[in-house]
């Protein structure tokens, strides 16, 4: 059956080194989208900088620690992903504990299904692991993402200083046992 008109379909896969430009371009697009006003240019400049540069997301693509799930549309375009990894907040952690390091979805994606599927793919790849608990940060101030969160269990647990540039943001740690 074709795809009624307009409707995307979306694909989902694990990320590979080729897709390191294609990803770091999304995820600076939709971290802008969603933050960009409320840091100093120079500021949002280092921040995408160091963690999307090539330094960043795409040389982790690489990396075993991490992995990376990419949701792409018909055009095979990527519209959203989520990368798992070690715990990187300070502090004592189970060893059996991961952190969701970002879950992104393109702004025309919101409300597609494509972050549930994604959330999804996140805690099965935790359990698939053995893991115990998935925690994550989130900004204080996006309620959506919060809402999203508690929706699948994930509860406040802390608080976290989040830099973007020189910038500290007020993040909330949140954590789902699983």
């Amino acid at each position: 059956m074709a795809n009624p008109v307009g409707v995307c379909m979306i694909a989902y896969r694990d990320a590979v080194p080729a897709d390191g430009a294609e990803l770091a371009a999304m995820a600076k697009r939709s971290f802008t989208d969603t933050f960009g006003t409320l840091y100093r240019p120079e500021d949002l400049a280092t921040f995408l900088d160091q963690t999307f540069g090539a330094t960043g997301l795409p040389a982790q693509l690489s990396y075993p620690v991490y992995t990376v799930r990419v949701a792409v549309d018909d055009a095979g375009g990527i519209v959203g992903f989520a990368k798992i990894g070690p715990v990187a907040f300070p502090g004592e952690w189970p060893e059996t504990a991961i952190e969701l390091h970002q879950l992104y979805v393109r702004g025309d994606q919101h409300g597609a299904g494509v972050g549930p599927a994604l959330m999804d793919w996140v805690i099965d790849a935790a359990h698939a692991d053995g893991r115990t608990e998935l925690v994550l940060s989130v900004y204080v101030d996006n309620a959506r993402a919060i809402r999203f969160y508690q929706r699948y269990g994930f509860v406040e647990i802390g608080r976290y200083v989040f830099m973007v540039g020189e910038q500290p943001d007020d993040d909330r740690i949140m954590r789902l046992v699983l």
